[in-house]
């Protein structure tokens, strides 16, 4: 049984997408090579994933509903617990290795690598650990000037992009908090300041103004950088985020670089959530 805190098992640290069921799947089980049927490799480790799961294992008619039948437990478990995947995975792993069926399994470094974008990693001898320990720059829980509403708006979108990226979904993650980042910038509409009143309805406008409105400020130059890092996730040869990316040069955003992106949102958005509360106040 694979060792972890014993916290996760009850309260999910995060859930697993699609994405990685397909890689273990393909990359990992159906690599197996051993003395005995595929359909029995399936169904070990069906076994595991649908304990895991919750739900019953019967034995499947043939390889193709065994293998479609594990699928189906896989996928349960990827939506309940990322945590209780990786244990049915290693559990399933150790089962078939005893079996005396010479099966070739995987090296535990080419099975962390399927499994970096969980955050998680397997350690010998049996242990889960995660990879990071990063704590996510901290945002203001309440704003005085926004209503109970804006607040819970504000973060529940926050819990949201954190959640993606737990789960190795990186470009959700930025895409995420960048769309909260640019729907709080909605707030400055018609907010008054010293060389005149915001006027634009949507983020470029607005930046446009505040920037206009705040030369040689720190507002401005805070706005300024903001503009170049929308530019860069905006670009298709760029960050590739929010217009789309080039499809015939694509690189997926790393767990670093999606961790870099949400911190700066998330102090642009504390940045601007104070700068609303002082200009609401005056």
């Amino acid at each position: 049984m694979l060792k972890f805190d014993s916290a996760w098992r009850y309260d999910a640290p995060a859930k697993a997408y699609p994405a990685l069921v397909n890689k273990v799947m393909e990359e990992i089980i159906q690599t197996i090579v051993a003395t005995c049927s595929n359909k029995r490799i399936y169904e070990i480790f069906k076994r595991r994933f649908a304990h895991a799961s919750g739900s019953p294992a019967g034995e499947s008619s043939d390889e193709s509903w065994a293998r479609t039948d594990l699928w189906d437990a896989m996928n349960r478990t990827a939506q309940k617990n990322v945590v209780l995947f990786i244990e049915a995975l290693h559990d399933g792993l150790h089962d078939l290795d005893n079996m005396g069926v010479d099966a070739q399994i995987p090296p535990l470094h080419y099975i962390n690598k399927r499994l970096e974008s969980t955050g998680f990693a397997i350690k010998k001898p049996d242990l889960l650990v995660r990879t990071s320990n990063h704590e996510p720059i901290p945002v203001p829980t309440r704003t005085p000037s926004f209503d109970v509403q804006a607040n819970e708006v504000i973060q529940a979108s926050l819990r949201k992009s954190e959640e993606l990226l737990d789960a190795g979904n990186h470009r959700g993650a930025v895409h995420e908090v960048y769309w909260l980042l640019e729907t709080i910038t909605t707030a400055f509409k018609g907010v008054q300041m010293a060389d005149g009143n915001v006027t634009g309805k949507y983020f470029s406008k607005i930046i446009g103004e505040m920037r206009h409105l705040n030369r040689h400020k720190t507002l401005d130059q805070v706005s300024g950088w903001l503009v170049n890092i929308y530019g860069y996730l905006s670009a298709p040869g760029g960050g590739g985020v929010r217009h789309g990316a080039d499809i015939l040069n694509y690189d997926e955003l790393t767990a670093s670089e999606a961790r870099l992106f949400c911190d700066l949102a998330r102090s642009y958005i504390s940045y601007f959530l104070h700068e609303h509360s002082l200009l609401q106040s005056n």
